[in-house]
């Protein structure tokens, strides 16, 4: 079978996510992903991740601050060697090649991340173009937001998770159970809640540790210097959070902002059970009872939930810890239903590029 080019278009030339990171690292058989050199999937406060992270800031602040309600479309240029586009979380103003474009929430089709009166129409005139193949969804929630935004194009609309390699387990000694928590922007990500629960399960038993990683505020590392079993560790390398990821038992990660959340990933790759709280899709990504356990949120906005102390929250992400501290048997069938998630499940690598070939394939008329 004949290998054919994807041209990957990214909004700004960069990006720091780990959707691509891994279609670029395992592809499908038969898929040569072009403009690979691009970098994507690292976790930095540094160099270039600095001000890619600085400058979708800005975009979008003045795009709102002016009321530019634009769609969010890009112009691939000089790729006429390849046979198809895959936009990455935008549109294309291309009309002479196919393309088809990945969505991990409905909002992003927006350059400000919102919409006004109109620009439902601007949107929808990409979508309806007879070159515009596919819209692939990151999530069922997702999906569903998109085909009742836009319900004309109901049928170009498909679902494909992340998928990405199992990972190699650290090894267990057995007594100590590591409570693990990772999250570049610590607020949003629910690391507040998340640290003080694990100081007070760190207090509560003697074999618990913690591990907290992300941007994290030194008032937050100054409030629990004291507490000698909590290890904090700054913005680093995604290859070292991984490191990180290998020592963990339990991934706490309340994850307040997120309409995905490639830590359910990388923790599953490693097999350790989720302890978090409800939102966009979570329940869909974490199998509540399976392999992990979903927290009710209530009806606080996540900007409070993420700033403030909830008690109701902490106290019930206590318990569900100490019932996975407490049944070993518990805490291993979860583990290994994680990995065959991973492994062979619906976040596997063999389910996302049989898909993702098969979207290629048929958008550009090419044989199966």
């Amino acid at each position: 079978m004949d290998k054919f080019r994807v041209y990957m278009q990214y909004p700004l030339r960069i990006s720091d996510s780990q959707y691509y990171k891994s279609m670029i690292d395992n592809p499908p058989e038969n898929i040569e992903y072009i403009d690979g050199k691009n970098k994507v999937g690292m976790i930095s406060n540094k160099g270039s991740f600095a001000l890619f992270n600085f400058l979708k800031k800005q975009i979008r602040l003045w795009t709102e601050k002016f009321n530019l309600i634009l769609p969010n479309a890009h112009l691939s240029k000089n790729i006429e060697d390849c046979d198809i586009i895959h936009c990455a979380h935008c549109l294309s103003k291309n009309e002479n090649i196919p393309w088809v474009f990945d969505v991990e929430s409905l909002w992003q089709m927006w350059i400000s991340g919102r919409e006004n009166p109109g620009s439902r129409d601007k949107v929808l005139k990409y979508l309806k173009r007879d070159n515009c193949k596919k819209i692939i969804a990151w999530t069922k929630e997702t999906q569903k937001d998109i085909i009742k935004k836009f319900p004309e194009i109901k049928e170009k609309v498909d679902l494909i998770y992340y998928a990405m390699p199992e990972q190699r387990m650290g090894k267990k000694n057995g007594k100590t159970i590591t409570l693990f928590f990772s999250g570049r922007h610590f607020y949003n990500k629910g690391g507040l809640h998340a640290t003080e629960v694990m100081d007070k399960l760190t207090k509560k038993y003697p074999n618990i540790k913690g591990v907290i990683n992300g941007d994290i505020p030194e008032k937050i590392i100054s409030k629990y210097s004291e507490n000698k079993k909590l290890e904090f560790h700054q913005l680093m390398p995604y290859k070292d959070v991984l490191k990180l990821y290998r020592r963990a038992d339990i991934f706490v990660y309340p994850g307040y902002s997120d309409t995905f959340g490639f830590g359910f990933m990388d923790a599953m790759a490693f097999g350790a059970p989720i302890v978090t709280v409800d939102g966009h899709a979570r329940k869909e990504i974490v199998e509540d009872g399976k392999t992990g356990f979903v927290i009710s949120r209530g009806t606080t906005p996540h900007r409070e939930l993420s700033r403030n102390i909830n008690k109701a929250i902490i106290q019930e992400m206590e318990n569900k810890i100490s019932l996975l501290i407490k049944d070993e048997k518990l805490r291993k069938t979860m583990s290994k239903n994680c990995i065959r998630n991973i492994r062979s499940g619906k976040f596997s690598l063999n389910k996302r590029n049989a898909k993702l070939e098969k979207i290629y394939r048929n958008a550009i008329n090419k044989d199966l």
